[in-house]
């Protein structure tokens, strides 16, 4: 999977790979066992026993195929619950605030940081550096405000390992993330299929020192 640029996408990446050793060695529990069984239970040329032998009850292994299953929910949902509540917490307190309005077929992203607004609007297009960009500080919270005028869309950023959608009429659809201290340019696009240009739905994502920040916001304040 891609490397995450947020503190949040850490979090996700530990939650996928926890949940996926637990299935492996889930898997390596049920596949041993049918295996065993396979080997030592099947029915042997010129034997007279048809069957194994049947056992009507046995406790011990009722409870533990009931027990071991409670307990593997219980760890997924804490686990799930404890970083889900974390991913979508609000502190209320972004240090930027960023409108994302995604509208059929591209994107608009307004950014307010200290009182200055900037403002990218994009046109539908087959390449993702050719799409709007937002540009972002680095090690700072960014709290994005997700609303769309007329279908629903997807606001993905493959390298936050987060997507969220947006919806017509729902006017509080926020999240809020805390960029890593890593520089670069990260693809982004819709993941709801919107019609007919869906696919040219492509913006990118710049995280930028602060100094470098600074200059752009106070270069494209109140541009249109």
């Amino acid at each position: 999977m891609p490397k995450g640029v947020t503190e949040q996408s850490n979090a996700v990446q530990s939650l996928w790979n926890g949940s996926w050793i637990a299935a492996l060695a889930t898997g390596v529990v049920v596949w041993g066992l049918i295996l065993w069984s396979v080997a030592f239970h099947r029915k042997r040329k010129n034997s007279k026993e048809q069957l194994p032998p049947q056992v009507r009850y046995n406790l011990p292994i009722e409870i533990l195929y009931t027990v071991v299953p409670i307990i593997m929910v219980g760890v997924f949902f804490y686990f799930t619950a404890r970083d889900q509540n974390y991913i979508t917490s609000i502190s209320g307190k972004a240090d930027v605030k960023v409108k994302v309005e995604a509208f059929q077929w591209s994107w608009r992203f307004t950014t307010e940081y200290n009182g200055k607004t900037a403002q990218v609007v994009g046109k539908p297009v087959n390449d993702y550096t050719q799409g709007p960009q937002l540009v972002l500080p680095t090690g700072k919270n960014v709290e994005f405000d997700l609303v769309s005028p007329d279908v629903i869309h997807s606001f993905w950023v493959p390298a936050f390992h987060f997507k969220r959608d947006v919806i017509p009429g729902v006017n509080d659809n926020r999240f809020e993330v805390k960029t890593l201290d890593r520089t670069g340019t990260f693809a982004g696009r819709c993941a709801e299929l919107c019609g007919v240009d869906h696919s040219k739905m492509l913006f990118s994502v710049k995280l930028v020192p602060q100094a470098e920040f600074d200059q752009y916001i106070a270069s494209q304040a109140g541009a249109q």
